[in-house]
């Protein structure tokens, strides 16, 4: 049985992924710094899904068995621990990583740059280390469609320039690409980046705007539309996230290649206010909506080319966006207790 150690294990992609893991059979290692970036109960929550309880998680640096799937232990740990976990590593017979953890939020960045450099880079550079020293040969990570910038040239394509970042969140992803493509070389790593793009779907981040808006008309609270809503982001289900992701982790590059970085996508953008009317009408409810201008660090468009991941992993996603609304709302009004 091979052993799939997830970093972000109690956040919105690594618990999805972690389940559907540990449903084809899988072993899994999770561990988590439970950070209070977003609200905390909403990780202690996933986490209760997988049979991992709050009262055994809330400890730092202590396995917890899952109550529900026997091939999985969790850990309260942060990625930039060096004294940690490298004994993990050491203690356990690690196949592949997958690394979902990142501090997330490109506005918050601007902020709180050093939070990203310490999570981000140098718990990255941990990962990868650790790695070396304990042989394991593959890892999956998240990158982000951020690394593209404000470029023009859409649809995004993987191999298009990405050395204008325009937030410090974007600017530490591109660095775990190149961080990823060193240790390939000079360790012979199999390394795949994921470049995510405006993931969404039940159980998710509740900073991302799906979730603020949803808060908000439910509220009946005005939402804020930036740039006047002239904005476009490839909105991408979490079902078919986890499918990709779950591909590159089963599967090897082709041709004996030892590092890739792929989009991973819906390839279908589509406009702010006609994300907006999805949601409106999810909820049956009209939104209050209030005009902003653009915000530092954020991009005009997104739009993911993902022949490559199609073509060497078999991606296909096929989930349209009022269909992915719908099953979001449905979720959220189940668990903030709106039925």
């Amino acid at each position: 049985m091979e052993v799939i150690l997830i970093t972000g294990a109690a956040g919105f992609i690594g618990f999805h992924v972690t389940r559907n893991l540990l449903e084809q059979g899988f072993k899994v290692i999770g561990i988590d710094s439970l950070n209070t970036y977003y609200d905390v109960d909403l990780k202690y929550a996933r986490l209760n899904q997988l049979g991992i309880a709050k009262k055994d998680s809330e400890f730092y640096n202590r396995e917890v068995k899952s109550t529900v799937y026997d091939q999985l232990s969790f850990y309260q740990l942060k990625l930039e621990d060096r004294a940690n976990l490298p004994s993990l590593f050491e203690d356990r017979q690690i196949n592949v990583v997958c690394n979902l953890a990142a501090q997330a939020g490109v506005r918050y960045s601007i902020e709180n740059p050093k939070v990203y450099i310490d999570t981000n880079i140098t718990g990255f550079l941990n990962v990868l280390q650790c790695m070396r020293e304990f042989q394991v040969s593959k890892i999956v990570y998240a990158s982000s469609s951020s690394v593209y910038g404000n470029s023009d040239e859409v649809p995004f394509k993987e191999d298009q320039s990405v050395d204008l970042p325009i937030s410090v969140y974007a600017a530490t992803k591109k660095t775990n690409e190149l961080l990823a493509h060193t240790y390939s070389h000079l360790f012979g790593i199999q390394s795949i980046g994921l470049r995510f793009f405006t993931v969404y779907g039940p159980w998710g981040r509740p900073d991302m705007a799906m979730h603020l808006f949803a808060e908000a008309i439910t509220k009946n609270k005005p939402i804020k539309v930036f740039n006047n809503g002239d904005l476009s982001r490839d909105f991408t289900y979490i079902d078919d996230i986890v499918e990709g992701v779950i591909a590159t982790i089963e599967k090897d590059l082709p041709h004996q290649k030892k590092y890739g970085i792929y989009n991973i996508g819906n390839s279908k953008p589509v406009q702010l206010l006609e994300f907006i009317k999805a949601l409106e009408l999810a909820f049956g409810q009209e939104a209050i909506k209030e005009m902003y201008p653009m915000q530092d660090g954020d991009v005009n468009q997104t739009w993911a080319d993902v022949s490559e991941l199609q073509k060497d992993f078999g991606y296909a996603p096929s989930t349209d966006i009022q269909t992915g609304i719908d099953r979001f709302v449905e979720w959220y009004k189940e668990y903030y207790g709106l039925v």
